[in-house]
């Protein structure tokens, strides 16, 4: 039987690449790799299904899944992952010190259901008792328009400006944003001056590693081709831990950061061997987390389980993953 044609369109990440390049393939399928940035293609497959398979924002696939539409499937594969209490930003004569400080403040955000948004809210609610109704939310340009939840305080940018110059402008107190403003450490400042050592410490409290994105296949396909779950479950597995032997290689460093391998050992100790873990079980602090504060911020029509977002035979080709890695 000839292989399926598919395309898929993810982040050119060290986990991803040998997806790109053919060092990696799923099972059954000849693979068309289209290597996007997240905004691209959030917004292409959205609006438009424009692709077989794809990487998609956690919260809006849920959101999504939460309003009955069923377009796409999510596998445990989150090629995604990133702490966001660095993500706060200020100016830097802001007499903001500690996030109470925020109560009251205009705050930026790009999107107000994006997932970094999502996981920020979360935080300040759950760690500082800051609440989503606490602050004045302006909101950018997103991927995908909502109507903010009632009770919120919300405005939207003006067209002709951006969140990083009404923050240097003063014209909002804070920016929450995914990248990282350009005059960071001269005119910009964090929220918090050590961010490393506050996300070591609420990974150490809570376990959760902040998931951004999943992957998606069309419902469709899926339903048709039950088995490509599995076939991309192992294939992303391999890509990923084919990268973590790369990284480890000390004969000539393939990553350009001296300590790299310093690095490494040491999330392995805090993160365990499987730094970027791939399975529901194993991310359930993170998952029930996301799943609870898109209930508690009322971007969900109810609260989901974990369970229901993903497709259901993914349990036995992990197993069947680690037993032949000699992980089980």
């Amino acid at each position: 039987m000839a292989n399926l044609k598919l395309t898929l369109a993810c982040g050119r990440y060290d986990r991803t690449q040998p997806l790109i390049d053919g060092r990696v393939a799923p099972e059954g399928v000849d693979l068309t790799f289209i290597p996007l940035r997240p905004g691209e293609t959030f917004w292409r497959m959205l609006n438009h299904s424009e692709f077989d398979c794809s990487e998609m924002s956690l919260s809006s696939y849920t959101i999504l899944r939460s309003e009955g539409d069923t377009r796409f499937i999510a596998i445990p594969v989150f090629p995604s992952r990133v702490f966001r209490h660095s993500a706060v930003y200020l100016r830097a004569d802001s007499k903001i010190k500690t996030p109470q400080d925020l109560k009251g403040k205009r705050i930026g955000v790009a999107d107000y259901q994006m997932t970094a948004a999502v996981w920020i809210r979360g935080f300040l609610a759950h760690e500082y008792g800051v609440m989503p109704e606490d602050l004045h939310w302006v909101i950018g340009r997103p991927v995908r328009t909502i109507k903010p939840p009632s009770g919120l305080s919300v405005e939207f940018m003006p067209p002709d400006t951006t969140l990083e110059a009404m923050l240097e402008r003063g014209e909002i107190d804070a920016l929450a944003s995914v990248m990282i403003p350009a005059t960071l450490g001269t005119t910009i400042r964090r929220l918090f001056a050590d961010p490393r050592a506050v996300e070591r410490a609420y990974f150490e409290k809570t376990g959760i590693f902040p998931i951004m994105h999943t992957f998606v296949l069309k419902r469709s396909l899926y339903e048709s081709n039950p088995w490509l779950a599995i076939s991309f479950y192992r294939a992303f597995s391999r890509a990923r831990d084919l990268a973590y032997r790369i990284m480890y290689d000390t004969d000539a460093l393939t990553v350009g950061l001296p300590f790299v391998i310093d690095e490494l050992e040491a999330s392995r100790k805090l993160f365990g061997p499987h730094i970027w873990d791939y399975s529901i079980e194993s991310s359930r602090p993170t998952l029930d987390g996301l799943v609870a504060y898109l209930d508690e911020q009322r971007l969900t029509r109810r609260k989901m389980s974990v369970e229901e977002l993903f497709v259901p035979n993914i349990g036995p080709a992990l197993a069947e993953y680690l037993r032949a890695t000699g992980e089980d």
